[in-house]
């Protein structure tokens, strides 16, 4: 149990490396599930275009939802975006720096995936082989409108007989390979780029706000984890108070069938410290609703100078 604890609190004080460990693994999940994928093209005109798409860009919108599911962040970045003001401001800074990590830990995989697929090539050229402007390519010079869709529709499929036959076919492959490929190590470059200038015209900026969004974000995580881990304390020590209550209502009953009466520890009076004079329901209620309406303000000092 105790080395339990000790991963769970590791967890809690490492969010932010934690959370960056489950976007690689998310990124590598992705690169797998590509090339464990059974990728097969309708080779059909008017279908080539939504399998293609599809593919490249409807499991990046998935990757990119378990992102921001999985980070634990963006719930507290959405609670404290429409939580009431109360009694303490809210700062737009802190929640944009909460926003632009979660978006950039949520953005990994499905970039992963997309430069894969662009890398790759299949998807592109199943999307666009039907696209491809036929008179750049001699071998479809004598051919109808409506061979030649279907032809150009046959592209990806390479075990099709019309396809391993036709050399002009494998040339529109070619072409849309190398854009493929191109556009891919593009995107690839300009990212590494962006990552680049980021990293080294950061220290150009003002980085006291920079700072002060980081400690503000980082303690209103810290809180949350707090106050759900006192609001469980809280209810298990009231939860045993009423239990220990109902046994007490109940010792006539007990007695008569020869029960022994459980007894209170000696840690009752730190119990009773522990629960803040909060004694039913309805105070407890008013206490969770006070937190939501009326966030205490940051300032301890009086709290400080009282001790």
């Amino acid at each position: 149990m105790d080395r339990f604890r000790m991963i769970f609190q590791y967890f809690q004080s490492n969010s932010e490396s934690v959370m960056n460990g489950i976007c690689g693994l998310l990124a590598l999940a992705s690169v797998k599930m590509y090339t464990s994928f059974d990728f097969s093209c309708p080779c059909l005109p008017g279908y080539n275009m939504a399998y293609g798409l599809g593919v490249m860009f409807v499991p990046p919108i998935a990757l990119f939802l378990c992102g921001l599911i999985l980070n634990r962040q963006s719930l507290v970045m959405l609670e404290e975006w429409r939580r009431p003001e109360g009694r303490r401001e809210k700062d737009p800074a802190v929640i944009r720096y909460m926003c632009s990590s979660i978006l950039q830990r949520a953005m990994v995989a499905p970039v992963v995936w997309i430069i894969v697929t662009l890398l790759d090539g299949k998807c592109l050229i199943c999307a666009f082989s039907s696209s491809v402007d036929p008179e750049k390519f001699v071998g479809f010079a004598n051919t109808s409108s409506v061979q030649v869709q279907h032809l150009l529709a046959k592209v990806p499929c390479k075990d099709d007989e019309v396809m391993r036959n036709n050399t002009s076919c494998k040339a529109v492959s070619r072409y849309l390979r190398c854009w493929s490929q191109a556009l891919g190590w593009s995107i690839l470059l300009i990212l590494i780029v962006a990552a680049f200038l980021a990293r080294w015209l950061r220290p150009c900026f003002n980085q006291a706000t920079l700072v002060q969004a980081r400690h503000w974000s980082n303690y209103i995580d810290v809180e949350q984890k707090i106050f759900e881990e006192t609001c469980c304390e809280h209810s298990r020590l009231f939860a045993h108070k009423c239990i220990l209550h109902f046994f007490e209502s109940m010792r006539r009953e007990i007695k008569l069938h020869s029960f022994s009466l459980p007894r209170e520890e000696e840690g009752a009076e730190g119990e009773e410290d522990l629960l803040r004079g909060t004694t039913d329901q309805k105070q407890v209620n008013k206490l969770l609703k006070m937190w939501y309406y009326e966030k205490p303000p940051l300032d301890i000092s009086q709290a400080i100078q009282r001790l």
